[in-house]
């Protein structure tokens, strides 16, 4: 893997992997909208709307692997999450079957299974449960992936992505944190393991209370560094209440709720 594109190069997670992959790859290909000036040694920025399938296919062409993290990253109104995430993933993944992309990492969310039960521990193979419009695009990208491998053989790690920042902000994220350097650790190895045709894992660090089962992270050499708990006496009581506390989604379960709670099982 040796030509890397990532999608959604500006955000926050972008930023962070185009230093950390920066030098570890002959060419970093780094797409959006926005702007990614100034260019880097070993670097070529590339201006993509996923909604155009043309520029999309511009981008892919030479490319080895694509990290997937274009689109809307929050909830959003149904038809600007149809637009970026709906039609802007299958564009990607069709544009990489066509320029003969071999591998696809895609930001996922734990969002695609926010509505199940906190109380629970939950692995990788239990049923969707979105939490949002916004959940719901990424079990719709979960499912386009496992259909380009097992249809086009393209190489596909979905990747559920926890609490992405610096450090830990509420008593949640002591459970879901993801840190900067286990991010980029985690991109690599999905980048550089070899022989896999469809994984899904948690992107999450080495949370004492985390309550994901991520059964492929040994499979491609994740080992997570970071743990939430370095921050557990100042945000233990920085709690949610109602369904934010109740579910794995968090605060996005509230959003919008008109259901009793209690009707979820």
């Amino acid at each position: 893997m040796k030509h890397i594109l990532i999608t959604g190069a500006a955000g926050a997670i972008g930023k962070t992997l185009r230093a950390g992959l920066r030098g570890h790859y002959p060419l970093l290909r780094l797409s959006d909208v926005r702007d990614l000036e100034p260019v880097e040694s070993g670097e070529e920025l590339n201006t993509a709307d996923l909604r155009d399938y043309a520029a999309v296919k511009t981008a892919t062409t030479a490319i080895n692997c694509v990290v997937h993290l274009g689109g809307i990253p929050k909830e959003a109104s149904w038809p600007s999450i149809l637009e970026a995430n709906i039609i802007g993933t299958y564009n990607l993944f069709e544009a990489a079957r066509e320029c003969g992309v071999k591998r696809v990492i895609f930001a996922s969310s734990n969002h695609a299974v926010g509505f199940h039960r906190a109380s629970r521990s939950i692995g990788i193979d239990v049923a969707p449960r979105p939490d949002s419009r916004y959940g719901v695009s990424k079990v719709y990208g979960e499912a386009m992936g496992r259909l380009y491998a097992d249809k086009h053989g393209i190489s596909v790690a979905c990747l559920r992505i926890g609490s992405f920042r610096e450090q830990p902000e509420d008593a949640r994220q002591l459970s879901t944190w993801i840190s900067p350097r286990d991010m980029v650790h985690l991109v690599r190895c999905c980048i550089d393991a070899p022989d896999y045709r469809y994984l899904v894992l948690y992107g999450v660090s080495n949370n004492t209370r985390s309550r994901w089962q991520n059964p492929q992270a040994a499979r491609i050499g994740y080992a997570p560094e970071d743990n939430a708990e370095d921050y557990a006496a100042a945000l233990e009581q920085k709690t949610a209440v109602g369904a934010a506390v109740e579910f794995h989604g968090g605060s996005f379960c509230d959003m919008e709720l008109s259901n009793k709670i209690n009707n979820i099982d």
